[in-house]
């Protein structure tokens, strides 16, 4: 099965589906019910459930009919000022096939739009009010115009939470047969980090290979360390075995094919749990935020992961 047919077998066809963004559901649905509702901009980060619920507020308001009043674009695909000019004009100038008030036009990451196309999309937006309403996806409001963002209804989505993911991965793994225990859902959150999209694409990777997941499956899958271990080279580190620190890091980062980007940030992550004081290990964040910038810019990752290392070395004889 595809990503995007598995993704749309499990995407929720009802409000009372969507998970983990009540606050902006509940406004939403009260906007359905009475059949009218302002243009709205959904703002957060990926995975959460924007286009999910755009496509749950089409099949709502217009039930069957909704493919024929509903437009989806992706703004990072079609991002320049003809695209609004011509296909976004073209089906907001006509009426709703049906008994609906109006259309609506989706447009996903229309933070990626240029400024020139977002000044023609306010425009459309004034001119064809009694026939179309617009749904605005991104990433980050702030690169969305003024003048757009005072004609919405923003609604701000956040990362779900870890229950809501618990629910979606109990409900997939009785559907498709799969056995998983508590560490296996723990590890698609910590993973994930709330994004539901990438939660159910690593189930998929790995059910793909065995229908009993482990924990192992999952960090293997999603390339990624197992915390645990990550932990013990850190360890080692601040007790001053700095060779077999070094060592460690490097078996990990090759059984799981990670880059030092990669690591820089679960180590940024593991810092909290070590057995230092506080001071030192603000000063430990500090130093990854430091080696981060200079891999971004070029630098040798091994080299720099060794001097990252050292710090914590350091760290432990400062004490």
């Amino acid at each position: 099965m595809s990503e995007a047919i598995w993704i749309e077998k499990y995407r929720p066809q009802t409000f009372s589906e969507v998970k983990g963004q009540k606050h902006v559901v509940d406004r939403v649905q009260a906007f359905v019910e009475q059949k009218n509702m302002p243009h709205l901009l959904f703002s957060g980060p990926a995975g959460v459930g924007k286009t999910t619920l755009a496509l749950v507020v089409a099949r709502r308001l217009f039930g069957d009919e909704w493919k024929s009043n509903f437009l989806e674009l992706n703004a990072s695909d079609e991002r320049g000022i003809d695209i609004i000019r011509n296909k976004v004009k073209d089906f907001a100038r006509t009426r709703a096939i049906g008994d609906v008030p109006f259309k609506i036009i989706y447009l996903d990451e229309c933070d990626a739009l240029t400024k020139e196309a977002q000044q023609a999309l306010r425009r459309t937006m004034e001119n064809y009010t009694q026939t179309c309403r617009f749904v605005l996806s991104c990433n980050y409001s702030s690169k969305i115009i003024d003048p757009i963002q005072s004609r919405c209804a923003v609604f701000r989505f956040r990362p779900l939470e870890k229950k809501d993911i618990e629910v979606i991965v109990d409900k997939i793994a009785k559907d498709e047969g799969l056995k998983i225990d508590k560490k296996v859902a723990d590890a698609v959150y910590e993973i994930s980090e709330g994004d539901c999209r990438k939660a159910e694409n690593i189930l998929q990777s790995s059910a793909a290979i065995n229908k009993n997941i482990t924990e192992e499956t999952i960090f293997s899958m999603a390339s990624v360390a197992r915390p645990k271990e990550l932990k013990e080279a850190l360890e080692l580190a601040i007790k001053g075995s700095f060779l077999d620190a070094r060592n460690k890091l490097l078996d990990i980062m090759l059984n799981y094919g990670l880059s030092g980007l990669d690591v820089v940030k679960q180590i940024q992550k593991e810092v909290w749990d070590l057995n230092i004081d506080g001071r030192s290990k603000v000063e430990l964040i500090n130093k990854c935020g430091d080696i981060e910038f200079r891999m971004v810019e070029g630098s040798d990752e091994f080299i720099q992961l060794e001097a990252l290392l050292s710090q914590f070395t350091l760290a432990q004889k400062k004490e």
